[in-house]
C-alpha cells in the first residue's frame, strides 16, 4: 500500500498509510492524517493525496498553504516512488508501496519466498498496473505477484456485489489460469472474512475443526489458507484468496503483511474502476434521455414543442410554403433545416438569406442575382439564391425586414416560380420550396403598410409558432445540460454540472434572448468557472430566481389581475365589469381600492416573473 513517512517533533518516525481514494492532511482533528499540533507551519487543512486511479496527486487545500519540492514552491505534484517533498517545513517520503520488514530467520526459504524483496520491486507491480488498461489484466498482475511473494500455489481475487460472489480471477504459481472446477470457493472461509472482515490465517487447514470441511479445503486440497479482504472508504469490495498444497507449510505475519499491502493498491484499482463504470453508465443514460428528448438537432421534450414536432412531421412531406414566427434566438433556422432534412428535396441545398442583414440595395442582387455590368461593381455575372436553391429549399430569416418594392418582386417569383437575373431579360424557371421566418407580426405590419397582405398569404400557408424558452418549462435546463455537456467537451474543462441555485435560477429566469442567450451564459460559465460546478453567480443569474409565492398570494394576484383585465375590456366599466364577473360591484371596488392604496404585493411578485 502506498505510503507518506515523516518525523514527528518528538524524533518519532511516523507511517501514513493511503488506504483512501482521498486523504487529506493537516492540524485539525477532521483530517484523515493528523499532523501534530506542534507544527504550526503546517496549515489546519494543509493538502490532499488523491488517488485517480493511475496516478497519487498531491495538492494543497489552503490558499496559504505551499508545496515544497527542491525549493520550489508549488500547488500540486503528481507523487513518484520514493519522491520528497516538504509541507510547512516537514521532510515528507513517499512509497508506492511499502514493504513491511519482518523476521525470516530460522525459516525455511520455501516459507518466506518473497518476504525479502525490496519496495522497488513492489514499485515495478504499481507501476504496470497503471500502466495496464483493463481491470482484469490488473488484477491478473496483482494476484501473480502476491502468489509469488507469499509461495502460495494458488490464487484467487473474489470480487462482491452484494450477495452475490464471483471468482474474477484464478491463477497458479505458473501464471496459469487454475481450472474451473477448481474455483468453488463458497465456503466458511469466505464467510468468516466476509462477516469479520478481518484477514485470516489458516496454519493446518487439513486438521481445523472449524474449516476442514470447507468445501474450497476439500476440493483443492490445501494445506494452509490466506485469506484477506478488499477495503476502499469501509466498503468491502471482495477478497484475496491465497492457499499452499504441501503438509507442514504455513503463510507468516510477513506474507499477510505484504498481501494486506498489495489489497490495499488492488481496493483503490477497484473502487475507481467502479466510479469509472458508473460514470459510462450516467454517460450513457444522459446520452439516451437526450436523443429521446431530441428532434434531429432541435433539443426538447415539452408539450409545446412536441406540438411543433407533429406539425413538421406533417409538413415536411408536404410541397407547401411555411412561415416560422416567434421570437428572436427560439431557433427558427433549426426548424427550417429539419423541414428540408425530413423532405423529399433532403438529397437538394438547402440555401438561407437573411434579409434583415443584406443592405436594401444588394438584396434584389443577392436574391435574384445579376449579369456583368448590371450596376456599379457587377464585374461577373453571378447567380442569385434563388437560382442556388434549385431543386432545393431556400429560407428567407427574418422575411418582415424586406422593403416594399422587393415584396413586389417575391410574390411574382414565388407565384410564378419565374427568376429574372439583374441586368438580364432572360427569365430562369426554378424548382424550390420556400420557408421564411420572423419575429414581427406581420398581422400587425399589414395594418401600418409596410407588409404586402397578399405576400403574407403566399408565404403564411402553414404557420408554425415556436414558443420562447420562458414558455417551455424544464426544457431550459435539458438544453443547459446539453450546452454544458458540449463545451466542457470544446474547451477541456473539467465542469461536471450546475449546483442547485444555479438550476433555480435557470428555471426562473424569463430568457429575452431565448435559446441563444442560453448557450451564450453556459459557454462562458465554462470558460471562466474554476469550480466543478456551475452556480448563479457564474451564469450571472444571481438574484434571478423569485421566491415561491403562498397558494393564498397566489390566488388573490391573479384574481387582481384578471379584475384588471375585465375592467380594461369593458373601457372601466365597474358596473358591467362586475356584472360578467359575476360579482357585487363592491367586489370590484375593493380590489380597485386596494391597488391604488398600493398593497397589491403579490400582484408585483406575479408581474415581475412574467
Amino acid at each position: 500500500m502506498a505510503c507518506l513517512r515523516f518525523t514527528e517533533p518528538s524524533g518519532a518516525p511516523r507511517v501514513l498509510w493511503l488506504y483512501k481514494t482521498t486523504t487529506t492532511i493537516g492540524r485539525a482533528q477532521g483530517n484523515d492524517i493528523v499532523v501534530d499540533d506542534g507544527l504550526k507551519d503546517i496549515a489546519p487543512y494543509h493538502a490532499q493525496v488523491h488517488f485517480n486511479g493511475r496516478d497519487f496527486i498531491l495538492s494543497t487545500l489552503d490558499d496559504h498553504a505551499d508545496i515544497d519540492v527542491q525549493g520550489k514552491r508549488k500547488r500540486r505534484l503528481r507523487l513518484n516512488h520514493e519522491g520528497t517533498f516538504s509541507l510547512g517545513g516537514v521532510l515528507f517520503y513517499f512509497s508506492l508501496l511499502a514493504v513491511p520488514e519482518s523476521e525470516t530467520n530460522g525459516q525455511d526459504p520455501s516459507q518466506t519466498r518473497g518476504t525479502s524483496q525490496s519496495s522497488r520491486e513492489l514499485a515495478e507491480l504499481g507501476q504496470r498496473l497503471m500502466e495496464a488498461t483493463e481491470p482484469r489484466t490488473q488484477l491478473e498482475a496483482i494476484l501473480d505477484r502476491a502468489v509469488e511473494l507469499t509461495g502460495a500455489d494458488k490464487g484467487f481475487v473474489i470480487l462482491l456485489a452484494g450477495d452475490e460472489v464471483d471468482v474474477a480471477v484464478a491463477r497458479n504459481i505458473e501464471r496459469k489460469e487454475v481450472p474451473t472446477h477448481q474455483t468453488q470457493l463458497s465456503d466458511s472461509v469466505l464467510k468468516k472474512v466476509v462477516e469479520t472482515r478481518q484477514a485470516l490465517i489458516v496454519d493446518d487447514a487439513v486438521n481445523d475443526s472449524m474449516f476442514a470441511s470447507s468445501r474450497s479445503v476439500i476440493s483443492l486440497q490445501l494445506s494452509a489458507l490466506l485469506c484477506v479482504p478488499l477495503l476502499a472508504q469501509n466498503q468491502l469490495l471482495g477478497l484475496i484468496y491465497l492457499g499452499m498444497d504441501g503438509l507442514g507449510r504455513t503463510f507468516t505475519k510477513a506474507h499477510l503483511e505484504i498481501t494486506q499491502a498489495i489489497a490495499g493498491l488492488a481496493a483503490l484499482l477497484l473502487q475507481n474502476s467502479r466510479v469509472l463504470d458508473a460514470l459510462r453508465a450516467d454517460r450513457d443514460r444522459l446520452t439516451q434521455a437526450l436523443s429521446d428528448q431530441r428532434f434531429g438537432d432541435i433539443i426538447g421534450s415539452s408539450q409545446a414543442l412536441t406540438n411543433v414536432y407533429r406539425a413538421i412531421e406533417k409538413i415536411a412531406r408536404t410541397e407547401v410554403s411555411v412561415l416560422v414566427t416567434g421570437e428572436t434566438g427560439t431557433g427558427k433556422e433549426l426548424i427550417a433545416r429539419e423541414i428540408h432534412r425530413r423532405s423529399s428535396r433532403r438529397e437538394g441545398p438547402l440555401v438561407t438569406i437573411n434579409c434583415g442583414a443584406i443592405p436594401e440595395n444588394l438584396m434584389e442582387s443577392e436574391l435574384f442575382g445579376h449579369v456583368r455590368g448590371a450596376f456599379t461593381g457587377a464585374a461577373a455575372t453571378r447567380d442569385g439564391k434563388f437560382q442556388a436553391a434549385h431543386g432545393g429549399t431556400l429560407f428567407l430569416d427574418e422575411v418582415g425586414e424586406l422593403p416594399l418594392n422587393l415584396q413586389v418582386k417575391l410574390l411574382r417569383v414565388l407565384q410564378d416560380r419565374v427568376v429574372t437575373r439583374l441586368g438580364e431579360n432572360r427569365p430562369q424557371t426554378v424548382d424550390i420550396r420556400v420557408i421564411a421566418a420572423t419575429h414581427k407580426n406581420l398581422e400587425a405590419a399589414q395594418a401600418d403598410g409596410s407588409f404586402r397582405e397578399d405576400l403574407f398569404y403566399r408565404l403564411n400557408v402553414i404557420n408554425i409558432h415556436l414558443p420562447a424558452l420562458r414558455e417551455r418549462g424544464e426544457d431550459v435546463v435539458l438544453l443547459a445540460k446539453y450546452f454544458l455537456k458540449r463545451f466542457s467537451t470544446e474547451y477541456d474543462v473539467n465542469v461536471r454540472g450546475f449546483a442547485a441555485d444555479a438550476l433555480e435560477a435557470l428555471r426562473s429566469y424569463e430568457w429575452p434572448g431565448n435559446v441563444r442567450q442560453l448557450e451564450n451564459r453556459v459557454r462562458k460559465a465554462v470558460v471562466l468557472c474554476e469550480k466543478p460546478l456551475i452556480d448563479s453567480q457564474d451564469l450571472g443569474l444571481e438574484g434571478a430566481s423569485q421566491p415561491l409565492l403562498t397558494l393564498t398570494e397566489a390566488r388573490e394576484a391573479f384574481q387582481m389581475r384578471y379584475v384588471l383585465e375585465a375592467l380594461e375590456r369593458n373601457g372601466g366599466n365597474r358596473t358591467k365589469t362586475a356584472r360578467d364577473l359575476d360579482v357585487d360591484p363592491r367586489t370590484i371596488f375593493r380590489y380597485l381600492e386596494r391597488q391604488g392604496n398600493g398593497v397589491d404585493e403579490s400582484q408585483s411578485a406575479i408581474d415581475a416573473r412574467g
